[in-house]
């Protein structure tokens, strides 16, 4: 059964793909995808509960009341599939509230302020304002916000479509590299952070320049493609008002409510506890609240910029595309595949850090990156210095060990390989219309040569400095 689940989902991913070249959209794959592995795999879940849950099933039979039906299946609804549908919507509900927010800001004129500070006539130098903000906006906010927050940027920029998709390529591996270097960064660092694997201090200082690498390789290459002057579009300020009915002073308060509001998230996990989507929901409360005080001093307002009318814009198929992948990826790796493809992977590199983090990373491009470094930390316990002392080998293990700061790195910048190894890139590949089989041409061999470059600084960086 195993075989038949990975044969699926392989055969899925393939055709989420080929969207382009066989006309299907890939949201209605990924939904058909996440069932139809889930089905596969309740037709031998008892062997997968034997496998990967074997205790925590005996201890839950033993708490049952005598008049319960303990079934292997009955188990696998309350306890696995229920998890792995909370761990989804955390993500969903998260990505929902982001969209809205942005979508806001937007709607309501509050982006002109971003785009007045980057605006440039070349092509060139709005490259490298573009990289460098979405790289250091993702390390205080997060890869997929960032990616969101740039893209509706660049489209008050570039109206050239073909030419503003070159810029959204690079957003997507500066987002991913900034997510990188910062423990709030992305949600595979955040995993690392919260665990202990890696400390904040540890994975800023020794992986803030193999991020940056990554991300300069590419734009260095990609800076002699852009030549030239952009096409200007005059922009009257008077004008964007009347049509937002909004003061620019009112525009500011949209802009920095939304953005700090985003940047206050992570915060606001620290200090109360509660998933990263419901401080998302509170600042989504807050811009709510004060847009509709806003309006209400302009009586004849135009209702498509308010929240609610902005909620039926926001993109449902992006949403239900990540509700399917997500949650085939959780069926995989309950069947145990991921695991084996760790232990296979040790054995082939002889336990070797940057071979095993290098491949990772390259898996992480075509795999969702969540569940790959989350079976990385099953696989592996971290190491006391008394382990180390005694056993060498153990050394990469230590907490900001070799190990899992490379495993950090790897699977947050490997997902920029692919358009659909990222949350950022996912996102951009909707908003911007991107195909598969475009990114592949135009950025896979850039995100490959940042990849390795980041790699080697990192080997540098432990030769010669820490």
């Amino acid at each position: 059964m195993t075989t038949i689940i990975t044969v699926v989902f392989l055969l899925g991913y393939l055709m989420i793909t080929l969207e382009n070249n066989i006309k299907v959209n890939k949201t209605a794959v990924a939904l058909f995808l996440s069932v139809a592995c889930w089905v596969l795999y309740m037709g031998n879940c008892g062997s997968y509960i034997d496998l990967m849950h074997a205790s925590d099933f005996a201890e839950w039979k033993k708490a049952l009341s005598e008049g319960s039906i303990a079934t292997a299946a009955s188990y696998v609804v309350h306890k696995v599939f229920i998890n792995h549908v909370g761990d989804t919507s955390e993500i969903i509900f998260f990505l929902l509230g982001a969209m809205t927010i942005v979508e806001v800001v937007d709607s309501n004129g509050g982006f002109n302020f971003v785009r007045d500070k980057v605006r440039t006539k070349s092509q060139r130098a709005l490259l490298w304002r573009i990289t460098f903000m979405t790289f250091f906006l993702s390390a205080v906010l997060d890869n997929l916000t960032s990616s969101i927050v740039m893209v509706m940027v660049l489209r008050k920029l570039v109206h050239h479509r073909r030419l503003r998709m070159a810029y959204a390529g690079m957003v997507i591996l500066a987002a991913n590299a900034g997510g990188a270097f910062s423990p709030i960064g992305d949600v595979t660092t955040i995993m690392l952070w919260i665990k202990g694997n890696i400390t904040t201090l540890g994975v800023i200082k020794e992986l803030f320049l193999p991020s940056l690498a990554s991300v300069l390789v590419p734009l260095l290459i990609l800076q002699h493609i852009l030549k030239g002057d952009l096409v200007q579009v005059k922009v009257n300020d008077d004008t964007q008002g009347e049509k937002f009915e909004f003061s620019k002073g009112q525009r500011n308060a949209v802009f920095y409510v939304g953005v700090v509001g985003l940047v206050f998230v992570p915060i606001f996990r620290t200090l109360t506890g509660l998933p990263p989507f419901m401080g998302i929901i509170l600042v989504l409360s807050v811009l709510w609240i004060m847009t509709e005080c806003f309006y209400h001093h302009h009586k004849d307002s135009p209702r498509k910029n308010r929240v609610s009318a902005v909620l039926r814009r926001i993109d449902l198929s992006t949403i239900l595309f990540f509700l399917g992948i997500l949650m085939a990826v959780g069926a995989l790796q309950e069947t145990g595949v991921l695991a084996a493809l760790g232990v296979e992977l040790e054995k082939l590199s002889g336990g070797n850090a940057y071979v095993i983090t290098g491949a990772i990373g390259i898996a992480s491009s075509i795999v969702d990156n969540v569940p790959l470094v989350a079976s990385c930390m099953h696989m592996y316990e971290i190491a006391t210095p008394a382990q180390a002392l005694a056993n060498p080998e153990l050394e990469s293990l230590l907490i900001d060990g070799t190990f899992w700061q490379l495993l950090a790195y790897c699977a947050g910048t490997g997902g920029s390989i692919l358009i659909i190894g990222s949350a950022a890139g996912v996102i951009v590949m909707g908003l911007e219309k991107i195909s598969f089989g475009w990114y592949l041409r135009h950025y896979t061999l850039l995100a490959l040569a940042g990849f390795f470059a980041g790699m080697i600084v990192y080997w540098l960086e432990k030769l010669f400095i820490f």
